[in-house]
């Protein structure tokens, strides 16, 4: 995955943008934390707790029509949760005072969310590209000789040839 101290950049500079949040965290789409900026919250819970809450948010997107997921917005009395699609791979879950400006707050977590999904998904390209070269020089050491299979042949059973003879001459002319 990308490096946790980019990730936790991205959210420190979340932070500073909107002052009224008082957490955030990246996760997985496993529940793993990836970064996390949470005083006073167990990082670990909210991201098991986000991930379950994903599941049930894109079964509802997807059973509605809405599309892919995007967004999840909880109010609660004291404030606000907020998770966002961060790439393939990750989420992003801000939590919010009640007198946050929530238009603010949607913008900069999209924005935050589109950035970690950047690193996210640049990081496990990468990934998956080192993988495919390590996959291609054990390849490249043949452990031992391919064996040739043959398929069984088949005849299918043909009519049999009716050939029309006819009495023809052949005449040359001089």
């Amino acid at each position: 995955m990308a490096s946790e101290a980019e990730i936790l950049d991205e959210l420190r500079r979340l932070r500073a943008r909107v002052p009224q949040l008082t957490g955030a965290l990246a996760a997985g789409v496993d529940g793993l934390v990836l970064a996390q900026d949470t005083p006073g919250v167990e990082p670990e819970r909210v991201a098991a707790l986000t991930v379950t809450a994903l599941g049930v948010a894109v079964r509802m997107a997807d059973a509605t029509g809405q599309g892919d997921f995007r967004e999840l917005i909880v109010r609660g009395v004291y404030g606000y949760v907020a998770t966002y699609a961060a790439g393939r791979g990750a989420v992003l879950t801000v939590l919010a005072q009640d007198r946050v400006n929530v238009g603010r707050l949607l913008l900069e977590g999209r924005r935050a969310g589109a950035r970690i999904g950047e690193l996210v998904d640049a990081e496990a390209a990468v990934t998956v590209e080192a993988a495919a070269v390590t996959e291609e020089q054990a390849d490249a050491v043949p452990a031992k000789a391919p064996t040739k299979t043959t398929t069984a042949r088949t005849r299918t059973a043909r009519a049999p040839r009716t050939t029309a003879t006819t009495n023809a001459r052949t005449t040359t002319e001089s």
